[in-house]
């Protein structure tokens, strides 16, 4: 994007090469003032640079993804400053690059993956000192007194009016991201293509320059747009050049089955109209949210690692031992290839647990007034306590509004997945209600507290739906010990993960008669629900 923004339409419709630029607001204006040639006079003047010079003259500048009719022939006259590390004849395939620039498509790679790995914003010479900056396209590089990213000088610090030339004795490699491999690679193919598809343009109007309105509408002189992809955005940057990562990824066998038993798991009601992009996006995102792992953030690489996904509210996901092991995430990858930006373990399965990443268990705190959605007849009091055996240190005191109030109170069910992977669980979740006894709240009060159990939820269509447990009949509580009352299980027919109105809700209704009350108490202390992969067949 930096180097496209020296070249500024004009009001005739043109493209003009200017010396005086939003460049100088950004990149470091130098030059080597010792000659009057340019980059470009430099290079014709050597019969070794002639391959090179040819690629340069027919490669075209794009701006905002189009091709303009400025070479980069036409750049290297101009009074922008660069470092051009030059390769000699014979060092790379002239003809190839010529044919690709014939297209937009593949002036655009040769654009990217050539000229801008050989051209740096910075003035570099060479003086004895280690040097690290980055080239045109992002990549890094390290330069030394002898090498560039290990490939020797021929000649160095050659001067002109608008930069330094290093003539090389061969092409700079270009290494690719994770990204640029996984969308590259024919064992990703599948994984790769879907990756790539959510690639979109992002138009910044506060970065580009309007001329004013016509008939209405912003004019635009100067356009700015970004790339972006929300599904890196989501796992991690793998796309850029200044994290670096550790990806564990299945080959195309393993990816296509993993793939399928995670859309099994995210299939939305009929009736939600991006039921099927929602269904693929969220299928990826299980498969890869935990096997991305940031190289900088790790504290003991060898012993444990954390996935871009950990949360410290719970420690007991994404967090992987022994990884190098033989048994490890990565030490089972039947490849290992290096990336400019991290390392890709190839694996033939999908390595991790379905049950510890996106079949995780739903837990429902009793105090978390944020899933609270409705209570009636009662207050709601969230009480903190010191206990080891309370989850989360904390609990909800339902009170009852009068002596014969008999409450009801909502819970919203947040990320709700529909059909198991296939050989783990029977697709069915097991729902339990956690119930603190009486003694919690200091008094002498020893009386069950008697409540039924309703679940709400959408349909394989998307109409609400109501489920009773125990067919309607009533739980009773343990008044002295902490009870988990198992009430129901239950398979949900569709997903509402990732949906903020999902209308899924677990109901607790006090049921108890006015005859009762020396028998039950309708005081109760919820410290969680909680909904758990069944393992009935």
């Amino acid at each position: 994007m930096a180097l496209l923004s020296i070249i500024l339409p004009l009001g005739g419709g043109g493209l003009l090469l200017t010396s005086c630029t939003d460049w100088d607001d950004h990149y470091e204006n130098e030059a080597a003032n010792s000659s009057d040639l340019t980059l470009w006079d430099a290079i014709k003047q050597r019969d070794d640079l002639s391959d090179f010079a040819q690629v340069l003259e027919n490669t075209m500048v794009f701006r905002q993804h189009k091709k303009t009719s400025v070479s980069y022939a036409d750049v290297l006259k101009g009074g922008r400053s660069f470092t051009l590390f030059a390769p000699v004849n014979g060092t790379f395939n002239k003809d190839s690059l010529l044919s690709l620039v014939t297209t937009a498509k593949g002036d655009s790679a040769v654009e990217r993956f050539f000229i801008m790995n050989h051209l740096a914003q910075n003035l570099v010479s060479a003086d004895g000192t280690d040097k690290k900056f980055h080239l045109l396209n992002s990549k890094n590089v390290t330069f030394t007194d002898n090498t560039v990213n290990n490939v020797s000088f021929k000649e160095w610090n050659i001067h002109s009016k608008n930069g330094i030339m290093h003539v090389m004795n061969s092409q700079l490699p270009y290494k690719k991201t994770i990204y640029e491999t996984l969308v590259s690679l024919p064992q990703f193919k599948s994984h790769g293509e879907f990756l790539a598809s959510y690639n979109e343009d992002v138009f910044d109007e506060d970065a580009s320059v309007s001329s004013g309105l016509v008939d209405g509408k912003k004019v635009y002189v100067d356009s700015v747009v970004y790339e972006r992809n929300k599904l890196v955005n989501a796992i991690g940057m793998i796309d850029r050049e200044d994290s670096t990562y550790h990806v564990s990824v299945p080959t195309e066998e393993g990816w296509n089955k993993a793939f399928k038993a995670a859309m099994d798991c995210f299939v939305f009601p009929k009736n939600n109209p991006n039921a099927d992009s929602l269904q693929r996006y969220y299928a990826y995102r299980a498969l890869m949210e935990d096997a991305v792992f940031s190289q900088t953030t790790q504290a003991s690489i060898n012993d444990s690692v954390r996935s871009s996904y950990y949360n410290i509210a719970y420690p007991q996901y994404s967090v992987y031992y022994k990884p190098f092991s033989t048994d490890g995430i990565f030490g089972k990858a039947k490849e290992k290839i290096s990336c400019s930006n991290g390392t890709i373990y190839a694996t033939d399965e999908w390595v991790f647990d379905p049950a510890k990443t996106y079949q995780r268990k739903i837990e429902i705190e009793g105090e978390s007034t944020g899933l609270l959605t409705d209570y009636n007849a009662c207050t709601v009091n969230m009480q903190k306590v010191l206990n080891d055996s309370v989850s989360r240190g904390g609990y909800m005191h339902i009170k009852p509004s009068g002596g014969n109030s008999n409450w009801s109170v909502t819970y919203a069910i947040a990320d709700i997945i529909s059909v198991p992977y296939r050989d783990v669980t029977s697709g069915k979740y097991d729902i339990k209600v956690v119930v603190l006894p009486k003694s919690i709240a200091g008094g002498e009060n020893k009386r069950p507290c008697r409540f039924t159990v309703a679940i709400n939820h959408l349909d394989e269509e998307g109409n609400v739906k109501q489920y009773l447990c125990n067919d309607g009949a009533p739980f009773n509580s343990n008044p002295n010990a902490i009870d988990t009352i198992k009430v129901a299980t239950f398979k949900f027919p569709a997903c509402s993960y990732g949906q903020n109105d999902a209308k899924a809700a677990i109901i607790l209704n006090c049921n108890i008669r006015p005859n009762e009350n020396s028998r039950y108490d309708r005081n109760l202390y919820l410290d969680a629900i909680i909904l758990e992969r069944s393992k009935e067949e």
